[in-house]
């Protein structure tokens, strides 16, 4: 099946990119906080994910967020001691949590390999603590649920790799087919380190938004795949999508193999909305 974006941004380099993402996404916590009060944001690793928190926590637009009202989940993590600096809870720690007024009881990292045995373990620890979080979401007035086995996603980043996977589904494994779970233990990624936790890509579309951000020329042929409607089996990148909106959040290198649909009459400008 094809899938139409809602929305296409293109930014001439990877400073742009950063700092526009952190602009929306504080804008975006802003407009949620001020219809719920609380607001939801799954966290993805790599470089560009990791640059974009950083921008957060120093945009001067972070004080209009109350961060204390913030819940935080992972799309993805690399089954590895806690305090491993691989890990994508430490990495955002350093660039984001410990950086702004954030209530730690907010912040759910995925079971390390210094805390439970196996990755199974920890995918079905993680599993739980989403299923818990979303049950105490239930109580609260005027919430309606959108999976009973997950809490509210208003913003999911991602990543997407050069073979176009996101979060730890990897094209053509098992994970990227799973069904009926939340929550995917990877044993065999082709990239270190092997051992991973993932969000299905059920969990993924349950998101209010899900936003991709991408960089650098090694992206390009996932990002243009992904787009032009390629199969989510082949093409991970592709399956991924938001309830009400999807955000493809790119710079010019990525962008270089984008369909001319995509692109403004003269090829170079974005599509957006």
């Amino acid at each position: 099946m094809r899938h139409s974006p809602n929305g296409v941004s293109i930014h001439p380099d990877v400073a742009a990119l950063t700092a526009a993402t952190a602009a929306r996404l504080i804008t975006k916590l802003v407009d949620v906080q001020s219809r719920r009060g609380t607001a939801t944001v799954v966290l993805t690793g790599g470089t560009v994910g990791i640059a974009v928190l950083d921008a957060v926590a120093t945009a001067p637009a972070r004080v209009a967020v109350d961060w204390s009202r913030v819940n935080f989940w992972w799309g993805d993590e690399r089954f590895l001691p806690a305090a491993d600096a691989d890990r994508n809870a430490v990495q955002a720690a350093e660039a984001l949590l410990t950086r702004l007024p954030v209530d730690p009881a907010r912040i759910h990292p995925v079971p390390a390999s210094d805390e439970v045995a196996t990755v199974a373990d920890a995918a079905a620890g993680y599993a739980q603590a989403l299923a818990e979080a979303a049950a105490a979401e239930e109580l609260a007035p005027g919430f309606t649920s959108v999976d009973p086995r997950l809490p509210r996603f208003d913003v999911l980043l991602l990543g997407v790799g050069p073979d176009a996977h996101v979060a730890s589904l990897f094209p053509e494994m098992a994970g990227v087919r799973t069904e009926g779970q939340t929550v995917v233990a990877v044993s065999n990624a082709p990239k270190p380190p092997p051992e991973r936790v993932s969000l299905s890509m059920e969990a993924i579309n349950t998101a209010e938004e899900v936003w991709l951000t991408v960089a650098g020329e090694d992206k390009a042929a996932a990002v243009g795949l992904a787009l032009a409607g390629a199969g989510s089996v082949q093409v991970p990148a592709a399956g991924a999508r938001g309830r009400t909106k999807t955000r493809w959040l790119i710079d010019q290198a990525a962008a270089s193999q984008l369909p001319d649909r995509l692109l403004d009459p003269e090829g170079t400008g974005p599509v957006d909305d």
